[in-house]
C-alpha cells in the first residue's frame, strides 16, 4: 500500500503538471513563472499532499516524492519530443530549487495545516494562482535592450583591426565544451557593399545573421541593426528530433557595435556589443545564460580578428 499510493501520486502531480505546462507554452505562447516556479513547486506539492493525507510523512521523504515526480517529468518531456536536454539542464537550478519548496509545502500541510486549510479552499487558492499567473506571463513582455560588452587589445594598428572587423576569415573549429552542446556559433563574416546601407552576414552554424549597416565611422566605428537571425541553438533529445518554441524568438539579438580605440600606432582596443532581448522569465535567471553565451560568442570573434590582425 505504500509504495502504491506513493507512486500513484507521482502519476497524479506530472498529469496535472504537464497539461499546465503545455497549455503555457503551447497555446499562450509563454515561457514564464508557471513554468519555471508554480509547476515546480506543484510537482514538489502534490505527490506530499496526497500520501500524507494516509499516512505520517518525514521531510526527507516528501523531498524524494517530489524528486522523483521531477525526475519522471523531465524524461516524459523528453520521450514525447516536448523539449530537449539542454534546455532541461539549464533550467535544472530554477526546477530544483522551487520542486525542493514544493516539497516542503507539502509536509508542512500534511503535518500541520489539514485542519485549518480545507480541501476545497486549497484547490481554489491553487486555481486562482494557475490563472493569476498565466495572465501575469502573457501581459510582462520584454521592452529593454540588454547590453553586453567584451573588450580585447589586439597588438596592431587600428586600420588594420579595422578591416577584420567589416569582415572576417572562416574561425577554426572551437575547442571549447560549450560549444559543443548545440549552442549556435559564428563561422565567419562577409559584408556586401561600404558604408552605411551595405550589408554585414555574420554566418553562425544555424543560419546567417543578416545585419544593414547604421554608422560607418571608418577606423573607429560600426553599428549595425540585425534584421534577421537564425536560431540560437540545435536542440539535442536522445530520442527524437525536436524544435521547441523557445527557439523561434524567445532571444533576440536586436542590433550590435564593433568599437576601436586607438592606443597608440601598433596596439588597439576592440569592444563589441550586442543589445538583446529575453522573452522568456524570470527575466533575471535567464540573462545570466544569456549574458554568457553571449560573450563567449563575442570572446571568439575577437580573439579570431586578434589572431588575424596581429599577423
Amino acid at each position: 500500500m505504500d509504495k502504491h499510493i506513493k507512486t500513484i501520486s507521482i502519476f497524479i502531480a506530472v498529469i496535472v503538471c504537464l497539461p499546465l505546462g503545455y497549455v503555457s507554452v503551447m497555446a499562450m505562447g509563454e515561457y514564464g513563472f508557471l513554468v519555471f516556479v508554480f509547476i515546480p513547486l506543484l510537482i514538489g506539492f502534490i505527490p506530499s499532499f496526497i500520501v500524507g493525507r494516509k499516512q505520517p510523512l518525514r521531510f526527507g521523504e516528501c523531498l524524494s516524492l517530489g524528486f522523483l515526480s521531477l525526475l519522471f517529468a523531465c524524461l516524459l518531456m523528453l520521450a514525447l519530443a516536448f523539449e530537449g536536454l539542454i534546455c532541461i539542464l539549464m533550467a535544472s537550478p530554477l526546477l530544483l530549487i522551487f520542486t525542493l519548496l514544493g516539497s516542503y509545502f507539502g509536509y508542512l500541510y500534511s503535518r500541520y495545516f489539514q485542519n485549518k486549510l480545507k480541501q476545497n479552499q486549497l484547490f481554489l487558492l491553487l486555481t486562482l494562482s494557475t490563472l493569476g499567473l498565466i495572465s501575469f506571463d502573457t501581459l510582462t513582455q520584454p521592452n529593454e535592450l540588454i547590453p553586453a560588452t567584451t573588450i580585447i587589445e589586439i597588438n596592431a594598428p587600428i586600420e588594420t583591426v579595422w578591416e577584420n572587423v567589416v569582415s572576417f576569415s572562416t574561425i577554426e573549429e572551437p575547442a571549447e565544451w560549450f560549444f559543443k552542446t548545440g549552442i549556435a556559433y559564428p563561422i565567419d563574416a562577409k559584408i556586401d557593399g561600404e558604408g552605411v546601407g551595405a550589408v554585414r552576414y555574420c554566418n553562425f552554424t544555424t543560419g546567417s545573421f543578416v545585419e544593414p549597416i547604421t554608422t560607418w565611422d571608418a577606423p573607429t566605428l560600426l553599428q549595425f541593426d540585425v534584421e534577421k537571425h537564425p536560431v540560437p541553438m540545435h536542440e539535442w533529445n536522445p530520442f527524437w528530433e525536436v524544435h521547441p518554441p523557445h527557439l523561434n524568438g524567445y532571444f533576440q539579438s536586436r542590433k550590435g557595435e564593433f568599437r576601436l580605440v586607438k592606443i597608440d600606432e601598433n596596439r588597439t582596443e576592440l569592444q563589441g556589443t550586442t543589445w538583446y532581448t529575453v522573452d522568456i522569465n524570470p527575466q533575471f535567471y535567464w540573462t545570466t545564460w544569456s549574458d554568457a553565451i553571449v560573450h563567449r560568442i563575442h570572446h571568439r570573434v575577437l580573439k579570431h580578428i586578434k589572431k588575424e590582425s596581429e599577423k
